[in-house]
């Protein structure tokens, strides 16, 4: 029977970028705790949040039932130029890292854009209007920047990357995630489905993944879980909250407790036969939250309907 694999990711444990990480959880208690809670992969988080050197991150790693490093997040302002060459830098300095503790699968640079640190996105994030969005000359400057950071990190490392479409930054809407992939590489830049952030940034609360995963399929290297609270997102929307006003709020809840269809999402994994990761994500700012408590209860969620993984593969096997 095929096996349903699952990693949670710092994120959940209120490491996120560009907050104070004064109240920010130990990354050594955050793996045990991940561990305890029945996870078998991890993303890397912020930069210096784990141990960089590749010895002492793979011993860490190793000595808890050998979690596996799925990814790291890289957040580079790809709408600017003059970033860049420096993006391109940080992308392939830690792609290494990330290749040289490599285990049972190739993880993913997750690329993005600099979300949160635009006024104007992150003020309207969860409602975006075409007025709020790229023009076709820094759409050609964005687009050229992914594509080739994703170059680099490939000619570099060998690993692949993959753009993780984001509220709160430049490629939030699907117009925009279609514009982008339209722009770029389809054999070095793939897309990191995150489902939260997909049903926040169509601008509703449906739950219904359906049109992205048709309209995005071939893309789709990699996914996030992440829930989506339909009453915060509805009121954010209302009363104008930005982004990060939602999130203290509660805009992104334990699975099972918000709007997204999962037992639709496992079941187009299964009927493409997906033999990745699926990270969950429930991000909270620092100090927030129950994360130890709300990532078992997320796994808990997850096994209860994992049947729609595995039903195809019970399926052949009984007949």
């Amino acid at each position: 029977m095929k096996e349903l694999l699952v990693g949670n990711a710092p994120c959940s444990w209120g490491t996120l970028e560009h907050q104070d990480q004064s109240q920010s959880i130990p990354f050594n208690q955050m793996l045990d705790e991940l561990v305890e809670t029945g996870y078998t992969g991890t993303e890397l988080g912020d930069w210096g949040y784990m141990p960089t050197d590749p010895e002492r991150l793979g011993e860490e790693l190793a000595k808890r039932n050998n979690v596996v490093m799925l990814g790291a997040y890289v957040p580079v302002a790809m709408k600017n130029p003059a970033t860049h060459k420096e993006g391109a830098a940080r992308a392939v300095k830690t792609a290494k890292l990330l290749a040289a503790v490599a285990t049972t699968q190739a993880p993913y640079l997750v690329l993005a854009d600099d979300a949160g640190t635009d006024e104007v996105r992150t003020q309207r994030a969860g409602r975006i209007r075409p007025m709020d969005g790229l023009s076709k000359d820094e759409w050609r400057v964005f687009a050229r920047g992914a594509d080739d950071i994703a170059h680099a990190v490939f000619d570099e490392t060998g690993l692949r990357t993959v753009f993780h479409h984001h509220c709160a930054g430049y490629v939030e809407t699907p117009d925009e995630i279609a514009t982008l992939l339209d722009m770029t590489s389809p054999d070095r830049l793939g897309l990191v489905f995150d489902a939260g952030h997909y049903v926040h940034g169509t601008g509703g609360e449906d739950g219904d993944l359906g049109p992205a995963l048709r309209r995005f399929k071939e893309r789709i290297w990699y996914i996030h879980l992440k829930d989506l609270e339909p009453n915060v997102a509805r009121r954010s929307r209302e009363e104008g909250w930005d982004y990060f006003t939602a999130m203290r709020n509660g805009l992104y809840p334990e699975l099972g407790k918000g709007c997204i269809d999962f037992p639709a999402l496992l079941r187009w994994l299964a009927a493409r036969d997906y033999k990745g990761y699926a990270l969950v994500e429930q991000d909270i700012l620092p100090g927030m939250g129950t994360p130890k408590e709300s990532a078992a209860r997320s796994r808990e969620y997850l096994r209860s309907i994992e049947v729609n993984f595995t039903e195809k593969q019970l399926l052949a096997s009984s007949c």
